[in-house]
């Protein structure tokens, strides 16, 4: 008999941003047999998590049924493990709850979010990321900078959770007094201490430690301040601005967010858009790249590939060796032809994408695109 393995559990107690959980740690996860429940649950209010557990019980029923006795067993025990994170009221914030669970490999995870996706329940040899690595390509963490003319401050947005960086502020005299300097030289004098606050400031985010990490830039604020800064920030940060927001200094957070998002995910998808383009045109010159569930899964598997593409929120029916993890489209077979092992009904996407974390390729998904959804709803840029 096998020793049990050392309890891995993770449950934050705070809310979590996507960024946060390690993708590439869970897609090296699987085992032969279908011991792994991936859980996915609205939790933004009291009928929301009611509905969730109403149709979280109803999935439960039918796995049981549908699963071979053998694996009955460790169902129930995984369930049970999963029961009190499924139970549990919501966090002042939280509109997701994912859990990742496993009785047989004393495995637990749980993650509370600020995002949403579509309820879901999946038994399989591993832990399904697919929802979580849809919402990671459209929430990347980003910069927001508010400012005017005499202050600024620094947010980092991720997933919907705003952190304040720090800020900075120059005393200006608005307002020219009788009897002091004349209004021309004040004007003057006023215009070199924005001036020299805005230039501190354009240093101050190209000096920052964590730009090249985060996905861009927002410049936010009334005025033509975010102008002026735009122009002073050196051409390799004024790349990575995302767009600007003409805002009050005192617009509460929450908007700031809905806004701030509204044009990272803009940039997100003009982005994405780009590289289905680029795929497109490598396609039709016959230059790197492959297209089509084989080609691409072989690609993938020779570390070939630089970027793997695919339409969001597309399935392809397909099947997976338990045994040596061989994966194709189609009918499922009642064993793998190239082993004999053991095979699971999967949504081949799936295991394109963990294979894609495993071997270090940037993955892409794409709302709509014609071109990708006529060759099956997958591509690749190859490396070589």
């Amino acid at each position: 008999m096998q020793p049990k393995p050392e309890f891995t559990s993770i449950s934050p107690g705070n809310l979590v941003a996507v960024t946060e959980i390690d993708l590439g740690a869970l897609s090296d996860i699987y085992d032969e047999m279908d011991i792994y429940l991936s859980i996915y649950m609205k939790s933004a209010s009291t009928s929301d998590l009611d509905a969730s557990r109403s149709f979280i019980a109803s999935r439960f029923r039918a796995m049981e049924k549908s699963l071979p006795p053998e694996l009955r067993e460790s169902f129930r025990s995984t369930v049970s493990l999963a029961q009190e994170a499924i139970d549990s009221p919501s966090w002042k914030g939280e509109r997701l709850r994912v859990i990742l669970a496993s009785s047989p490999e004393s495995f637990l995870h749980v993650y509370r979010m600020g995002l949403e996706t579509e309820p879901l329940v999946v038994l399989d040899t591993s832990p399904f990321l697919l929802p979580l690595a849809r919402l990671r390509d459209d929430y990347q963490d980003y910069g927001l900078l508010l400012l005017d003319s005499q202050e600024a401050k620094m947010f980092v947005i991720r997933s919907r959770i705003i952190e304040e960086m720090g800020g900075s502020s120059i005393d200006l005299m608005n307002k020219h007094k009788k009897g002091g300097w004349s209004q021309m030289r004040f004007s003057r004098l006023r215009k070199g201490a924005i001036k020299s606050f805005l230039t501190q400031v354009a240093e101050d985010v190209a000096n920052l430690d964590n730009l090249q990490s985060i996905g861009g830039l927002v410049l936010a604020g009334p005025g033509e301040a975010k102008g002026q800064l735009m122009e002073l920030l050196p051409m390799q940060v004024r790349d990575r601005v995302l767009g600007l927001l003409d805002v009050p200094m005192g617009t509460i957070p929450s908007e700031l967010v809905k806004m701030g998002d509204q044009l990272a995910l803009d940039n997100e998808r003009s982005v994405s858009k780009k590289r289905a383009e680029e795929l497109k045109a490598n396609v039709l010159k016959g230059q790197l790249s492959a297209y089509g569930i084989d080609p691409v899964r072989d690609a993938l598997t020779h570390g070939s590939v630089n970027t793997l593409i695919m339409l969001s929120n597309y399935v392809v029916p397909g099947w997976i060796c338990e045994k040596c993890q061989h994966f194709q489209e189609g009918n499922r077979p009642e064993v793998c032809p190239q082993c004999g092992g053991r095979t699971s009904q999967v949504n081949v996407l799936e295991e394109l994408y963990e294979l894609a974390q495993r071997t270090g390729a940037e993955v892409e998904f794409v709302e709509e695109d014609e071109f990708l959804q006529s060759i099956g709803g997958v591509g690749a840029i190859l490396r070589y």
